[in-house]
């Protein structure tokens, strides 16, 4: 039952520390092979293994290359082109047949718990680790809080329940029998880390790629708004506004790579090209191009052509943000074209300004301050060369919002967690694949991903979805 692949997920880190990965930006110290046990003594061990917890958001699972994916693909904003390619791990999810096998929440769920324990080996250790400066250790705190956070909220959206530990794991035979803690305990755990976070965070940080203040205030407000905590939320929101650490930039310049963390940039997942043998890169520009397009393109996760078509012609995202080929197949112009196809230098955006004023106007929205709705939305509209919005009723300001989170954050893995907060998936969907003439049909049980199988045959108190 507990094969040795399966336990990984608990284990791996408890055991064997690989610190060989991270960004360009983050001091790079790397180390390999070092016993967890005779580890983190120090501030400088300390120091190297938390490159190791920013490394994980590199992972083929996470931000390297399948949550975005996950986050979009099973909405009405991309598609898989061909989906037999890869063993059909994303068609699959596109078609909303994924199976507990499927390898794609295979890697996700093994490199979320992966990073999950690093974060917390580093929170366990760390507050009996001497430190030259008090407000760096804080910082690293507050930056582990924030990864953790991160990573159960999209591990809650994806999955329902899910295993929660808080512990480092010692001994992996404590961990099994625990099940799947309630969706509500995994919120809880999420906010009380959020919380935190904000407390230890800096505002600044002269080290890009850190995790700052405002990153922690923008995925609370987030997660505030997913629970239809909507005052709270906008205490949030309004918070990160009023620190003018960030503001809107040209969307020309905005994925530039010699732009990339520009003002608007909350926090991103770092990836360079030509660095430490070709492993701090992504895959994802080769992998989210169409077929044929570039070597060894797969043709996954491409804007749909509905979505694309919501471009109007004034709009400069529509050159910008997305593009069609030649043979007129959408693609996602955010990814910048490496040299090497494999081993691109992007930076995933996890959090951005824009998306701080799309929730500032859907908060006041919701709240029904309706007159304080179209000024952040217009912000936006306007920075993308559009007129004010027409909208004026609330319902009216609603769509018009959700419209430009659609247009506005392609690719960005919102897409479907929007659609799964505002309780609208099953409808959207129906109606985009009836417009499509494509013969699928979902219901509630379709908004979960399936556990892992290898997660349920090593620890039988997990159970399946469905």
């Amino acid at each position: 039952m507990k094969n040795k692949k399966l336990l990984q997920i608990m284990v791996m880190v408890c055991s064997l520390s690989i610190i060989s990965s991270c960004s360009k930006q983050l001091d790079q110290n790397p180390i390999t092979e070092k016993v967890l046990s005779n580890f983190l003594t120090n501030e400088k061990e300390t120091e190297e293994y938390i490159v190791s917890v920013y490394g994980g958001l590199q992972s083929t699972g996470l931000y390297g290359l399948y949550l975005p994916a996950m986050a979009e693909i099973p909405s009405d904003n991309s598609y898989d082109e061909v989906p037999a390619n890869d063993g059909g791990v994303y068609g699959d999810l596109d078609q909303f047949k994924t199976i507990s096998t499927n390898d794609m929440i295979e890697r996700n769920w093994l490199d979320s718990y992966i990073t999950i324990q690093r974060a917390n080996v580093v929170l366990n250790r760390i507050k009996d680790i001497s430190y030259t400066n008090a407000a760096t250790k804080n910082a690293r705190v507050g930056e582990m809080e924030f990864i953790r956070a991160l990573l159960y909220f999209n591990l809650v959206r994806l999955y329902g329940d899910v295993p929660l530990t808080t512990t480092e794991t010692t001994n992996p035979n404590l961990y099994f029998g625990n099940g799947r803690a309630p969706v509500a305990a995994v919120y809880q755990q999420i906010i009380a880390d959020l919380k935190n976070a904000v407390n230890h965070l800096p505002s600044t940080t002269a080290q890009q790629g850190r995790v700052i203040k405002t990153a922690a205030q923008t995925l609370l407000g987030k997660v505030y708004l997913t629970q239809g905590e909507y005052s709270l939320a906008k205490e949030q929101v309004d918070a990160v506004i009023a620190t003018n650490v960030h503001t809107l930039v040209p969307i020309e310049t905005l994925f530039d790579l010699n732009n990339e963390n520009n003002r608007e940039i909350i926090f991103s997942v770092q990836f360079a090209s030509g660095i430490n043998g070709n492993t701090e890169g992504s895959t994802m520009f080769q992998q989210y191009s169409p077929s044929g397009t570039v070597s060894g393109a797969k043709g996954h996760n491409l804007p749909t052509k509905e979505l694309y078509n919501q471009y109007t012609s004034t709009d400069k995202r529509k050159t910008v943000y997305v593009d069609v080929t030649s043979s007129g197949i959408p693609f996602n112009k955010k990814m910048k074209a490496p040299s090497n196809v494999a081993d691109g230098a992007s930076n995933f955006v996890v959090l951005r300004y824009a998306d701080v004023l799309l929730m500032k106007a859907e908060l006041e929205n919701r709240l029904d301050n309706i007159s304080a709705v179209a000024g952040p939305l217009n912000e936006v509209r306007n920075r993308a060369g559009l007129l004010n919005t027409t909208a004026v009723t609330k319902t009216q300001l609603a769509t018009a919002i959700a419209l430009e989170r659609r247009l506005e954050l392609i690719g960005e893995a919102d897409r479907w967690f929007d659609l799964l907060r505002n309780g609208n998936a099953v409808a959207t969907m129906n109606t985009w694949f009836s417009n499509q003439n494509i013969p699928i049909t979902i219901s509630d049980k379709n908004l979960k991903l399936p556990i892992p199988q290898s997660q349920i045959n090593t620890d039988p108190s997990i159970k399946q979805n469905f």
